[in-house]
């Protein structure tokens, strides 16, 4: 019986996450059965959790890019552990590792990568990359994915140096869970398959009308020497935080996301704000230039305003 290789992973909107993933399952892909699962900030803990490997086969679980945070989750963790489960967790979010730093996270883990040096999907590549240099046998399909590892560390990082990596990212926002089995069939060239470049052409009027939404609902507060800048948009809140950026110094950015239900923060380059602990404290997490947070509590705020209209009305 073949090996079986779990994958929990950031997203499926995360070009990061999916990315990760994806060379987890082309590293493996000739030797072991990859089950790939996604899941937001807020899934986590449940995701792993429900987590029931076969009992009896030779069992890995990776966890890349996405940290938990409920001590239940490192006992169910612990649990899988002791039947034979090899655990690797490779993460470079400022939240998980701080958390590490403070001995919140108990799991006898068979190996970890976390660093802030790189994206998750470069450091899950380049660990992987070291057990290829020492095997000694080519692996050509992992090796061809090197230049979509690249893109999205350029993006992930917010250096977009290399050409098409944004765009890349808008297709996995866009395309969401089926944007993996693409993933697994990229070759050297980043070639779209029809499906990714559909989504790619649509997905630029999708952020115009982003931009249209997030202009009329602008507020801004001063909080002392910062510029809080809050507003609600509909889909691809790093693009509108990236433009009113470079127009709006010594800013922090709180886009609420209707479409994704969750608030995305991001800063401009001149402020100095660590986003990350402004979403841990919300519930959230991420680096800290760039982070989020479901703020759950939005959505019935939001609920009441419309009713309160509503009730106005009726009367």
């Amino acid at each position: 019986m073949r090996r079986q290789v779990l994958v929990v992973s950031h997203g499926p909107n995360c070009l990061d996450g999916v990315t990760a993933a994806a060379a987890v399952a082309r590293y493996f892909e000739d030797t072991a059965d990859v089950q790939a699962t996604f899941a937001s900030n807020s899934e986590i803990d449940r995701t792993l959790r429900e987590l029931r490997p076969v009992s009896g086969r030779d069992t890995e679980l990776w966890v890349t890019d996405i940290s938990w945070r409920e001590p239940e989750t490192d006992a169910h963790l612990r649990a899988l552990a002791a039947t034979g489960v090899r655990i690797y967790w490779i993460d470079h979010h400022r939240t998980a590792l701080e958390r590490v730093r403070r001995g919140q996270v108990d799991v006898p883990f068979t190996d970890t990568v976390l660093s802030e040096e790189f994206a998750a999907s470069r450091l899950v590549y380049e660990y992987l990359g070291g057990r290829v240099a020492g095997e000694g046998r080519p692996r050509p399909r992992f090796a061809n994915f090197a230049p979509v590892v690249a893109m999205a560390d350029d993006n992930d990082r917010w250096l977009h140096r290399i050409p098409g990596s944004r765009e890349l990212a808008w297709v996995v926002r866009a395309l969401g869970p089926d944007a993996y089995p693409d993933f697994l069939m990229l070759d050297e060239h980043v070639t779209y398959t029809p499906k990714m470049a559909e989504a790619r052409d649509r997905v630029g009027a999708e952020i115009a009308h982003s931009f249209a939404v997030a202009e009329r609902s602008r507020v801004e507060r001063r909080v002392g020497d910062v510029t809080l800048v809050a507003a609600i948009c509909d889909g691809h809140p790093s693009e509108i935080g990236d433009a009113w950026g470079k127009k709006t110094p010594r800013a922090v950015f709180a886009l609420y996301d209707a479409k994704g239900l969750a608030t995305s923060f991001r800063r401009s380059p001149d402020c100095e704000v660590d986003l990350s602990k402004l979403a841990e404290a919300l519930g959230g997490g991420g680096h800290a230039a760039a982070s989020g947070a479901e703020m759950a509590d939005l959505r019935s705020a939001f609920a009441i305003l419309v009713a309160d209209a509503v009730e106005k009305a009726l009367k």
